[in-house]
C-alpha cells in the first residue's frame, strides 16, 4: 500500500469515526472560545449523565464529621509520623476512610498493618510493612497537592479514592523504557518539542518530524485522559499560542508542572520501598499520568469535592470554599443540571465541561 493509500485508508476511518459520534442524537456542544475557532467541546450528555448517576452508587459515604472540641494529636498511637497534627477521632476517621479507598473496604486494615501491634512497621515475620511505608509518603504527597497546587485542582482538591476509587493500584501507572518515551514528560520534561525556532537543526533546535509525533501522541494521550478533544485547551488558530488558548491550557500545564513534582519527590523515590513486584521491568517505580486521577473525564470524579471533608489530607489548607483567582476561573456554560441528590456529597456537578461564552 502506498503512502498516499494508507493516509486515505486513515481518512476513510477517521471519518467514519466521527460520523458516528456526530450522529447521536444526544449530542452537545459547548462553545468555549472564540466563535469561527471551532472551540468547543462536543460530548455526549445522556452517556455523561448515566456515567455521573453511576459514580453516585459507587462513591464511599463521607464518614461524620468530629464534633466537640478534640485536642490536635493521636496521642493514644505509638509511632504514628505524618498524622501528627490531627485528634484522635479525625485520625481513626482517616484511617477508616483510607483502607476503605485504597484496600477495598472498611475493615481491610491488615493491608498496612501488622494486626497483632499496629504500630509495627513489620509483619511478625519481621518483614517490612511496604504499604505502610508507601502510605505514608502517599499521605504527604496529597497534602502537597492540596496545598501547593490549587493552581490544578482547585476547590475540589484530591484524596486517596481520587485516584484509587477502592483499590490498591490506580489507572494509568507506568514504568520508564527508554529515553524516547512521551510520558517522561511527566518525570523530567523531555520528549515535546514541537515548534522550531530556526530553520537548521542544531544542538539547541533538536525538534523534529518524529519529535513532533511523540509530542502529538502525548498530547493525544492527555486529550483520552480527560474524556476532551483538543479544542478543550487549544486555539486551533494557532496551536502554540497562550494569549490566543482557553484559561484550560493554563490549569493543564499547572497539572503537567504538578505530575513532574509528584514523580519526582515523591513517587520515583519509593523504588527503594516497594516489594519488588511493583516494580517497573527496569526496577523503578510506578509513576502517575493524567489518566491516574482523571480516568477519562474532564474533572476527576466530575468536580465531586470529596478532599474538604477530610482535614487530615488539606496540608496547610483550609479555606474551600472561597473562588479561585480570577486567572483560574472560567465561567460555566448554562446547561440542564444532573440530579445529584443521591449523592452522598454536598457539592454537585454540571452535566458539561466548564465553558466560556466569548464573542
Amino acid at each position: 500500500m502506498t503512502p498516499l493509500s494508507k493516509l486515505g485508508l486513515a481518512g476513510v476511518v477517521l471519518l467514519a469515526t466521527g460520523c458516528q459520534f456526530f450522529a447521536t442524537k444526544d449530542r452537545d456542544v459547548v462553545q468555549k472560545g472564540y466563535r469561527g475557532t471551532a472551540m468547543e467541546v462536543n460530548y455526549v450528555a445522556a452517556t455523561q449523565a448515566s456515567a455521573m448517576a453511576d459514580l453516585a452508587k459507587k462513591l464511599p459515604p463521607i464518614l461524620p464529621p468530629i464534633t466537640g472540641d478534640q485536642p490536635p494529636g493521636p496521642s493514644p498511637w505509638k509511632n504514628v509520623q505524618v498524622l501528627t497534627d490531627v485528634s484522635t477521632g479525625e485520625f481513626n476517621r482517616t484511617m477508616i476512610s483510607m483502607a476503605t479507598w485504597v484496600a477495598g473496604g472498611a475493615g481491610n486494615c491488615a493491608y498496612c498493618h501488622n494486626l497483632a501491634d499496629l504500630a509495627s512497621d513489620t509483619f511478625p515475620d519481621g518483614k517490612a510493612i511496604y504499604t505502610k511505608a508507601v502510605a505514608r509518603r502517599m499521605i504527604q504527597m496529597t497534602r502537597n497537592i492540596n496545598t501547593n497546587w490549587v493552581d490544578h485542582v482547585g476547590n475540589t482538591g484530591v484524596t486517596c479514592y481520587t485516584c484509587h476509587m477502592g483499590k490498591p493500584l490506580p489507572n494509568g501507572l507506568w514504568f520508564y523504557t527508554n529515553e524516547n518515551q512521551i510520558l517522561r514528560h511527566y518525570l523530567d520534561g523531555q520528549g515535546a518539542r514541537v515548534v522550531s525556532q530556526t530553520i537548521a537543526p542544531s544542538n539547541a533546535n533538536r525538534s523534529s518530524v518524529k519529535q513532533t509525533e511523540w509530542t502529538w501522541a502525548l498530547m493525544i494521550s492527555q486529550s483520552k485522559s480527560l474524556g476532551v478533544n483538543c479544542t478543550f485547551c487549544h486555539n486551533t488558530r494557532q496551536f502554540s499560542s497562550w494569549e490566543q488558548a482557553p484559561a484550560q491550557r493554563v490549569t493543564a500545564y499547572a497539572g503537567i508542572l504538578m505530575l513532574r513534582d509528584l514523580n519526582t519527590n515523591y513517587l520515583a523515590p519509593l523504588a527503594g520501598t516497594y516489594h519488588p513486584s511493583r516494580l517497573g521491568p527496569m526496577g523503578d517505580a510506578p509513576k502517575a499520568q493524567c489518566l491516574t486521577c482523571h480516568n477519562g473525564v474532564y474533572k476527576p470524579l466530575y468536580g465531586l469535592q470529596m478532599a474538604k471533608h477530610y482535614p487530615a489530607l488539606w496540608g496547610t489548607r483550609t479555606d474551600w470554599t472561597s473562588p479561585l483567582p480570577p486567572k483560574f476561573t472560567t465561567p460555566v456554560a448554562a446547561t440542564a443540571p444532573v440530579d445529584t441528590s443521591a449523592m452522598p456529597i454536598d457539592t454537585a456537578a454540571t452535566a458539561a465541561p466548564p465553558a466560556t461564552r466569548m464573542p
